[in-house]
């Protein structure tokens, strides 16, 4: 009799330790639980830690809550402007509803990636090269929108996503290089035409104070002689004052008949004048060429 109570409470010992293995559940702590009894969902998520289900008649699924770091593959599309271009992003997101994630959609990770690919693409129609390569904060902004509407349905919250690299054709490469090149070379102009505006503004007002003071003029002369000898000492430099010149140029003698009368213009070749002075040019050139005058023989004697 004893014996037969002992193998009974063995037997139960068994049965109860496998059913506890059966049942028991252990939840990370970065996971939800979620159960489902003969198919229907129960309403309580399991939190992490122990957790006991029914053998057999429950299923317990288990959702990561961690946030997952999703590439999105390269999308080829063409801008608001004409230029063909090749995007790629990155989105991060998260589940906040477990149950939610498995029961309104198949697999949310998928559904992610591609309501990603196409608001990608929808991106890319909608903007501008410009704002693909320097706005990009904005249009970031603008995708999150896109995948947050749908996903919040999924029991997902996107966290944020990122353009990572925008290529373009080698062509509009050279395009922009040159562009580059040519705003550069721009302002390099337009500060030297600056530099030289207050350039002669400053010799403008220096002309006006060497005027003022004819010795300065002097001096200056003095000074730049002083530098072309310390640079080039092979040099010889003769300098001629000015006054001298101008002296030598008053004094100068006048040709006679040249005083105040005015040199004629040159007459062009289209006009009356100079034809008619052309044909009575060779009209002289005939009467002397034209007859001829025979000498008069003398007479012997005569």
């Amino acid at each position: 009799m004893i014996e037969e109570i002992l193998m009974a409470a063995a037997g139960a010992g068994a049965a109860t330790a496998a059913y506890v293995g059966a049942a028991a559940r252990v939840v990370k702590q970065y996971e939800r639980g979620v159960v489902f009894r003969f198919g229907r969902l129960r309403g309580e998520v399991r939190k992490p830690g122990f957790t006991m289900i029914v053998p057999v008649v429950d299923r317990l699924h288990k959702v990561n809550m961690q946030i997952v770091t999703m590439p999105v593959p390269a999308q080829e599309g063409i801008t608001r402007d004409n230029v063909t271009v090749r995007v790629d992003a990155v989105v991060y997101f998260k589940v906040v509803d477990a149950a939610e994630a498995l029961v309104r959609v198949e697999d949310y990770k998928f559904a992610v990636s591609q309501m990603a690919q196409t608001s990608l693409r929808s991106i890319i129609g909608k903007s501008d090269l410009d704002d693909l390569l320097s706005n990009r904060e904005k249009l970031n902004q603008g995708l999150e929108l896109m995948l947050d509407s749908p996903a919040i349905g999924w029991g997902v919250q996107i966290d944020r996503v990122e353009i990572k690299d925008v290529s373009l054709p080698e062509t509009m490469k050279r395009s922009m290089a040159r562009q580059a090149e040519a705003d550069r070379e721009r302002r390099a102009r337009l500060i030297n035409a600056d530099a030289e505006l207050q350039a002669s503004k400053k010799l403008a007002e220096a002309a006006h104070q060497m005027a003022d003071a004819p010795s300065a003029l002097q001096l200056r002369l003095l000074q730049t002689v002083m530098a072309v000898a310390a640079e080039k000492n092979s040099t010889l430099v003769l300098p001629i004052p000015v006054e001298l010149l101008r002296f030598l140029e008053r004094a100068a003698p006048v040709p006679p008949g040249h005083h105040g009368a005015a040199v004629p213009p040159p007459v062009p070749p289209w006009s009356e004048a100079y034809r008619a002075g052309r044909g009575a040019g060779q009209d002289a050139i005939e009467d002397l060429t034209g007859t001829s005058v025979e000498p008069t023989p003398h007479e012997n004697g005569g």
